[in-house]
């Protein structure tokens, strides 16, 4: 790695750093916001929405389960798209491009009348989706001081993820499923109008000018220490969407599985999961602010997690549905170090490769679902394990990889960013 310095970039260089609520976090956050919302509506609204185009109630799990791929696949094509981009072209533009197009895309499936159209929608919207937390993460932690990058991504993770309650409220309690797309897709358009006053990073501007190739996604491969560095920070965040992909979105399944007294909706279960992820987002970014150490408070929360994970399989038999949402909460707040492993996959590498990265991990985490999803429906086809076993042995296998991840990562508190690959 090297420094950066350009003369012919020393406007950028000389630019004052950011506050905590400049006009960079709030667009970031909100972004986040409308993102997370898209993102899980489909989760929330799953049954309804397939119901609504005429699926039959036998068939709406594993359709389900197909529309849910297809997003992911989007997400994994968007994050690499967006991630060249975002250091080929700037920050800014990949923040403000994914927001139109999964805003566009969300009014679309808002018309839906069969199971490909909404197939075909969803993979439009993932690629959409893909852009906007590693462009933001990345802008925010380019443009804050770096003793406060950790309160700025935890502003913008707890303000974002909070947008999966508002789906639940808009989707389930008032507007219904189609009313729930065009509300999320206006919302993405408004943000637009944000944009004036939200500068490009200084950082960004530096490396435009020097002579260093920039958003280069293959070198990550062709370095063995850099593709191992970029391989752990892939697997701290592939448990999350093992938790939300296959323990919350199946919860209806589970409970039934675990002969909850009375039946359990795949709303309230993301709802009350994201809840507990808003507050562990928050106390998670804090904690490593003030442990002054990112990669010791990712190990507590990943162990923390595996609790959760144990408690959801194996101590729910019989349980009230309030002691279900109860758990779906813990399992949220103790998986609520997205956005912190988010911030150390960016801080962990150059401003030449800082968006790919950014943008591709989170974007191949959620991604990792296409993988997850086959092999649990083969694990849960073997009678001695069925659903408790198969979750439980893809949970332990991803918890385990996390952790050693986490572990063995170099530390990037207060970590100067100004260097490229």
């Amino acid at each position: 790695m090297k420094p950066v310095s350009s003369p012919s970039a020393s406007a950028a260089a000389e630019r004052p750093p950011v506050g905590l609520f400049s006009a960079v976090v709030v667009v970031a956050a909100l972004g986040y916001f409308v993102d997370i919302y898209d993102l899980v509506l489909f989760s929330i609204i799953r049954v309804e929405s397939l119901a609504g185009i005429g699926v039959p109630k036998a068939a709406i799990t594993d359709e389900g389960l197909h529309l849910l791929s297809m997003q992911m696949w989007g997400m994994l094509l968007g994050g690499i798209l967006w991630g060249v981009l975002g250091d080929k072209r700037g920050r800014l533009s990949v923040l403000f491009g994914s927001i139109l197009l999964y805003s566009l895309a969300n009014i679309a499936n808002g018309f839906v009348q069969t199971v490909d159209q909404y197939a075909w929608l969803r993979l439009l919207a993932g690629i959409g989706l893909a852009g906007e937390l590693g462009a933001g993460i990345t802008l925010v932690a380019e443009s804050l001081p770096k003793e406060k990058r950790g309160y700025g991504t935890m502003i913008v993770a707890s303000v974002g993820v909070s947008g999966a309650m508002v789906a639940y409220v808009v989707g389930v309690q008032l507007f219904g499923w189609r009313n729930a797309y065009f509300i999320g897709g206006g919302l993405g358009l408004a943000l637009l109008a944000l944009r004036v006053g939200v500068f490009e990073s200084g950082m960004f501007e530096q490396t435009k000018e020097a002579n260093v190739v920039r958003g280069d996604f293959l070198s990550l491969f062709t370095n063995g220490p850099r593709f191992y560095k970029y391989l752990r920070c892939l697997l701290i965040g592939t448990p999350f969407w093992f938790l939300v992909g296959i323990l919350i979105t199946l919860a209806p399944e589970f409970g039934k599985q675990f002969g909850v007294q009375t039946p359990v909706t795949g709303g309230l279960s993301i709802f009350w999961c994201y809840f507990g992820l808003t507050l562990g987002d928050f106390t998670s970014g804090a904690l490593s602010q003030l442990l002054r150490s990112r990669t010791r408070t990712l190990q507590l929360f990943i162990v923390a997690t595996a609790a959760m994970v144990a408690l959801y399989l194996f101590g729910l038999q019989g349980a009230s549905a309030a002691v279900f949402y109860a758990v779906c909460f813990g399992i949220g707040y103790a998986g609520g170090f997205w956005a912190l492993f988010v911030t150390v996959a960016a801080e962990q590498f150059g401003t030449n490769l800082r968006s790919t990265v950014a943008t591709t991990i989170p974007n191949f985490a959620r991604g990792a679902t296409v993988v997850v999803v086959p092999c649990y429906q083969a694990l849960k086809a073997v009678p001695a394990l069925g659903m408790v076993g198969s979750a439980a042995i893809i949970g332990a296998v991803l918890l385990v990889l996390a952790f050693f991840s986490a572990r063995t990562l170099p530390e990037t508190y207060a970590k100067d960013l100004n260097y490229v690959e």
